[in-house]
Order: C-alpha cells, then sequence, then structure tokens
C-alpha cells in the first residue's frame, strides 16, 4: 500500500473520531437533535468545501500541464521550421510532469539557438548600416524579421568585410584633400563658412560621410579655395593702385603711409583687411561732412518708423538708409524720405496714438493680473490694493471699448487706402485677438493647475486618512456632554441618539443630512426599561453589533424597539465556522447577565 494511500485512511479515522469528539460534547451540554443536525451539517460543509478546494486545485495543475505540454509543442513545430530543422521527437511513454520538462528544456535550447542568429543578423545589420551611411552605398538583401540561415550570415560577413575595404580606400582620398584644403584656408585667413567646409575642417574624420559625391565636392572646394587666392592677390593690387592714388591726393604725411607698409606685399585675408581698411579710411575723409548729416537724418527716420509702426520690411525697402556710400545723392534721397515720414504721420496721428494707447494699456493690464496672482499684496497698507483693483476694472471696461474705436478706424483708413494697416508687420485687429486668446489659454492653464494641485492634495487626504469633520450648529436631542458619557439603555437600542450610539462603539459617526425625529419620538425613547436602565453587558454589546446596526436601521430609518422581559432568545447560531461557534459559546458562558444572546442573535416577538 503506497504512503498517499495510509495518510488518505488516517484522514478518515482522524474525521470520525472528531465527529465522535463532538457528538459527546453535544450530548454533556444538552443540545437538542435537531441543532445537533445543523451542526453535524455545518462540519460537513466545512470538510467537503476544503476537499472541493482541493481538488479543484490539483485539476487546474493538471490543465496547467496540458496547455503547457500543447504550448511548447506549438512552439518547437514553429522553431523547427524557422531554424530549418527536423521535428522534435518527444517520449510518449512518460508522465506529463516528465514530458512537459523535456518539452520546455529542448525549447529553451532552440530559443537560445534562435537568439543567438537573430544576435548575429542584428549586430551585421547594424554594422551593414553604419557602412552604407558612411559610403552611401545600398543596405544588404535580407529580411530582418526572419530567423537567417547559417549560409546566410557568412555571405552576410563576406558583404561587411568587402565594405569596410572601400572604407578604408576612400578615407586616404579624403584626408589627402582635406589637409590641401586646411592649407589655402590658412593662406586665405578664412575660416570654414558653410556646414560642408566645418564638417570637412572642424567634424572628427571618422564621421564624414565618404560617398562619391562628397569627394567629388572636396575636389570643386579645393579649386574654388585656389582661385579665390588668386582673386585674393588681383584685389589687394587693386587696393595699393588706390592707396597710392589717395595719399597723394590728400597730401597723407610719410608717418600713416608707413603704418601700413607691413601689408604692401603679402595678399593673405588678414592683409586684405588692412589695405581695405586704409582704402576706406581715406574715402572717409573726403566724405565725412556728407556723413554727420546724413546719420543725423538717418536717427530722425528711425523715430518716426517705430511711431509709424513700421514692419522690418517696410523699413528694409528703403534701401538707401543701408547704403554706406555716402553722397549728394545719398543725402537727398534721406531728406526726401523723412519729409514723407512727417506728412504720413500727421495725417494718421490719431490712429497711431490710438494704437500705442491701446499697447500701454495692455501692458498694465498684464502687470496688475500678474499683480494679482502675488498674496503679499494683502499686507500692503495705504489703499495699494484697492485702487489697484480700480485701475483693472477701468482697464477692463476701457480696452473693449478702444479697441472698438480702433477697429472702425482701421476699416476707414483701410478702405481709403486700399491696403492693410499693419503693426510690426501683422494686422493690428489680428495681433488683438491672439494677444486676448494667449491671455485666456493663460489662465486656463493657471485654472488646471489649480485643479490638479487640489486633486493630488485630495488624493493624499484619501491615503493617509484625513477626516473631514463638518461641525454642526446645534446638537442633537439627547447628545450629552463630551466629558461625560452616556449609559446606553438597555431596552432602547434604537431610540438612542447619535452620541449613545457614538459612547457605545468608541467610533466616529458622520451625521446625514436627515430629517430629525419628532419630539414625541425622543420623548418615547426614554422611557425606562424593567431593569431601571441598566448598560448591557459590554462583551454582549460587541458579539451584537451587527444586529444593534440593523435594528437602528441608520439614522434614517430609526425605528423604536422596547424591551419586554417576555422577549425570547434562542441559541441559534449563524457561525461560519466550528471555531466560530465554540468563541460564542464560550463568551455565553462567562456572561453573568441575563438574558443570555448567543452569536448576537436576536429573536423579536
Amino acid at each position: 500500500m503506497r504512503k498517499s494511500e495510509v495518510i488518505a485512511a488516517e484522514s478518515v479515522a482522524c474525521l470520525n473520531k472528531a465527529l465522535c469528539h463532538l457528538k459527546d460534547i453535544w450530548e454533556e451540554i444538552g443540545i437538542p437533535e435537531d441543532q445537533r443536525l445543523e451542526r453535524t451539517n455545518v462540519v460537513k460543509n466545512h470538510v467537503k468545501s476544503l476537499l472541493d478546494m482541493m481538488i479543484a486545485e490539483e485539476e487546474s495543475l493538471r490543465k496547467h500541464l496540458t496547455a503547457s505540454i500543447e504550448k511548447c509543442q506549438n512552439e518547437l513545430s514553429k522553431l523547427c521550421l524557422e531554424l530549418q530543422l527536423p521535428p522534435f521527437q518527444e517520449d510518449r511513454s512518460s508522465t506529463m510532469l516528465q514530458q512537459e520538462k523535456d518539452l520546455r528544456t529542448h525549447l529553451e535550447v532552440m530559443l537560445k539557438e534562435k537568439n543567438q542568429r537573430t544576435q548575429a543578423l542584428k549586430a551585421f545589420t547594424e554594422q551593414d548600416q553604419d557602412l552604407c551611411d558612411l559610403l552611401c552605398f545600398q543596405p544588404f538583401s535580407i529580411s530582418a524579421d526572419s530567423v537567417p540561415s547559417l549560409e546566410q550570415l557568412e555571405k552576410f560577413r563576406q558583404h561587411i568585410s568587402s565594405l569596410t575595404a572601400e572604407k578604408e580606400r576612400r578615407r586616404k582620398v579624403f584626408v589627402t584633400l582635406k589637409k590641401q584644403i586646411i592649407l589655402c584656408m590658412d593662406d586665405l585667413d578664412q575660416l570654414p563658412e558653410t556646414s560642408f567646409e566645418k564638417d570637412v575642417v572642424c567634424e572628427d574624420e571618422e564621421s564624414f560621410c565618404l560617398s562619391k559625391e562628397n569627394l567629388d565636392s572636396l575636389k570643386v572646394l579645393l579649386h574654388q579655395l585656389e582661385s579665390r587666392k588668386a582673386e585674393n592677390e588681383r584685389v589687394c593690387g587693386s587696393y595699393r593702385e588706390k592707396m597710392h592714388e589717395l595719399w597723394e591726393r590728400l597730401q597723407i604725411p610719410q608717418e600713416e603711409r608707413e603704418a601700413i607698409s607691413e601689408h604692401m606685399t603679402l595678399s593673405k585675408k588678414r592683409n586684405m583687411e588692412a589695405l581695405q581698411a586704409e582704402v576706406k579710411r581715406l574715402e572717409e575723409l573726403k566724405l565725412k561732412s556728407i556723413q554727420n548729416v546724413t546719420e543725423a537724418i538717418r536717427n530722425e527716420i528711425a523715430v518716426f518708423w517705430d511711431k509709424c509702426f513700421y514692419s522690418t520690411d517696410q523699413r528694409q525697402a528703403f534701401v538707401p538708409y543701408y547704403d554706406d556710400d555716402f553722397s549728394e545723392e545719398l543725402l537727398s534721397l534721406h531728406d526726401a524720405e523723412i519729409v514723407q515720414l512727417k506728412q504720413y504721420y500727421e495725417e494718421h496721428k490719431d490712429l497711431f496714438e490710438g494704437v500705442h494707447k491701446w499697447e500701454e494699456s495692455w501692458r498694465l493690464f498684464l502687470e496688475l493680473e500678474e499683480k494679482a496672482k502675488d498674496p503679499t499684496r494683502f499686507t500692503n497698507r495705504g489703499g495699494n490694493l484697492l485702487k489697484e483693483e480700480k485701475q483693472r476694472a477701468d482697464l477692463v471696461k476701457g480696452l473693449p471699448k478702444l479697441e472698438k474705436k480702433l477697429k472702425a478706424e482701421i476699416e476707414q483708413w483701410e478702405h481709403e487706402q486700399n491696403r492693410e494697416f499693419q503693426v510690426n508687420g501683422q494686422k493690428f485687429m489680428q495681433f488683438v485677438t491672439d494677444q486676448w486668446e494667449t491671455y485666456r489659454l493663460e489662465k486656463e492653464r493657471e485654472k488646471q493647475e489649480r485643479q490638479l494641485k487640489k486633486s493630488k492634495q485630495t488624493e493624499e487626504d484619501m491615503v493617509y486618512g484625513t477626516v473631514i469633520r463638518t461641525p454642526t450648529k446645534r446638537r442633537f436631542l439627547g447628545s450629552t456632554t463630551p466629558c461625560k458619557p452616556r449609559k446606553l439603555n438597555a431596552t432602547s437600542s434604537t431610540g438612542t441618539s447619535n452620541s449613545t450610539i457614538r459612547s457605545v462603539f468608541g467610533g466616529t459617526v458622520c451625521h446625514s443630512p436627515i430629517l430629525r425625529p419628532p419630539i414625541s419620538a425622543s420623548k418615547q425613547g426614554n422611557v425606562k426599561s424593567p431593569d431601571h436602565g441598566k448598560p448591557p453587558h459590554q462583551g454582549l454589546l460587541e458579539c451584537n453589533k451587527e444586529n444593534i446596526c440593523h435594528l437602528t436601521g441608520g439614522v434614517a430609518g430609526m425605528t423604536k424597539v422596547q424591551a419586554s422581559p417576555l422577549r425570547n432568545f434562542s441559541i441559534n447560531s449563524v457561525a461560519g465556522t466550528y471555531s466560530e461557534f465554540q468563541r460564542d459559546l464560550s463568551k455565553s458562558s462567562k456572561s453573568k447577565h441575563a438574558p443570555e444572546i448567543l452569536n448576537s442573535t436576536i429573536i423579536q416577538l
């Protein structure tokens, strides 16, 4: 006989012994036959539920093994197809546990093989992608979703080796061209300007794209630099001729001529810049008087541009403003421009001043809105808060009126001028709408932040148990002083007030918004019981806690149940297990009060 069968027989014997022991106890207590039958059914149901639960667990294990075996078989079939291997032959004579273990072990081996091939493919793909990006080649043709065969991996490895050799050959060409380009730039005192030149000179050689197009571009760049070097030599020669001509015309002393002598031989960029600066200085001496007047007019033009809200495109339209070739013709062009600007401003002065007034009001409105967020403003004295609020209210009323007025004036202006009125390159009313929309979005964002902060605080209160107590305006009828706990009337468990229930259970009752009971009801609840208002035993209250809640029916459904000496009490047990029945029985035997209540069951007449 197996050990498991022996243990099963012992379990049956233990169960019979326990039932006999229970029978003896019930005989000694004197429990009626109907209640013995009820207790025996409780024991039977408890044992049956335990055995059913154990059987369900073992059935679940068998189903799990069956599902695992089926899953492993399906996955092994797929892996064999992917890895191009023969199907796995399993041993049908072994047990379910052994069969599941063998399948799972073989599956792990095949998954490892698949993972190795996949990792190798991934590494080769990354190398191939880097080389193709560097050389601008097409990537190797292989599916990244399927598991490669050993032959495919070998071909991939050879392809990467050929790309690596081509990369080294092109890098040597690149390094040679780069050195020549750097030498030409040094002769020209030139720094890299374009992104391509910066990539060639400044970036790391490993990161430069060695495509055929880039190598051809390097050759073109080298040719351009050599041509620019020859052009600089020609320009420097022309500057030297111009300098000699101006020196003689302006009677420049010999000491000033010798200061520039070091730049009279070489033709690098710094030499060309020095010669250019000298020629410019000599020209400035010739046109100095004309320049001073022109610059003063330019300052006045800039002021009127600001007053008329000229955009950048409108300002750049006046090309002579940016011309540094000062002459009499340039001066006359500036004179005509300032006259036109003054006339334009005077004709539409009211409109421009209105726009300026709106901008100032809007700026002040935003400043007041920011001050309104500062909580320290409530501590300021001197009436500043009242002044700010009054000023803010005036702006809230005045801004829409001003916008309406400006809209009508702008529409009239656009109709007369047959073009749009713009402020800094944008239609003014669209600019106003955008400002209000930005303001509204900012307010909405602040509101959402406050709501989020409030919700977070509420969540923290719920997590850490914060209790919010709502103060009552008056006491409930029958409430007592907090320092004097009120005795619980044993004959009227449902007629007591909320404070009485709170003193019994040691908790806190949140009062619901319900109608109060009439005064007559409270008077009836104070009728003394036959035991002269003596409170019941605390142990009985704990046992009958659920029955008290059931009889009271909550605050909204208070019902008076007057105690009666003729009330019958039974020993009916509602315990779910035998341990609960034994605990209630021990409490009943220790209680010194009558009537005795077993397992908090009250049977009303």
